[in-house]
C-alpha cells in the first residue's frame, strides 16, 4: 500500500481527561505559574459528590472543529501576567496539538490569584 491508500477503520474519541493531562503538564511547566485554581464549580462538585474534581482549574470543550480550553491559574507575585498568560497559551496549544493531534481553537486563561513568597 502506498502513502495515499490509508483506510479509516473508525473514529478515535479522546476523553477530556486525556486532554486535561496535557493541559495540566504544559501549564505547570510554564515559568511564573504557581498552580491551578479550582473555583466555584470545583467547590460545588466536591461538596455535592464528596470528591475532588480530577483536574481542578481546567475545563475542556470539544467540538467537531477542535477543542477550546479554559484554565484558571495562580501566578507568582512580581511577574508580568500578560507574558505568563501568553506563554501558557502557546505551551498548551503546542503540547495538545503535538501529542493528541487535535486542533486547539482557543486557550482562555483566567488569572484567579497571585501567590506571594513568604520569606
Amino acid at each position: 500500500m502506498g502513502a495515499g491508500n490509508e483506510e479509516k477503520l473508525g473514529v478515535v474519541k479522546i476523553s477530556d481527561e486525556v486532554i486535561a493531562v496535557c493541559v495540566l503538564n504544559s501549564t505547570l511547566k510554564t515559568k511564573g505559574v504557581y498552580g491551578l485554581s479550582g473555583g466555584l464549580t470545583d467547590s460545588l462538585s466536591k461538596n455535592l459528590l464528596g470528591k475532588d474534581p480530577l483536574y481542578k482549574g481546567i475545563k475542556i470543550n470539544q467540538s467537531d472543529e477542535g477543542v477550546a480550553i479554559d484554565i484558571s491559574i495562580i501566578v507568582d507575585y512580581g511577574i508580568k501576567i500578560p507574558d505568563v498568560a501568553w506563554n501558557v497559551q502557546e505551551n498548551v496549544k503546542r503540547e495538545v496539538e503535538d501529542i493528541i493531534e487535535i486542533t486547539v481553537n482557543a486557550v482562555n486563561i483566567h488569572v484567579a490569584g497571585v501567590h506571594f513568597n513568604e520569606q
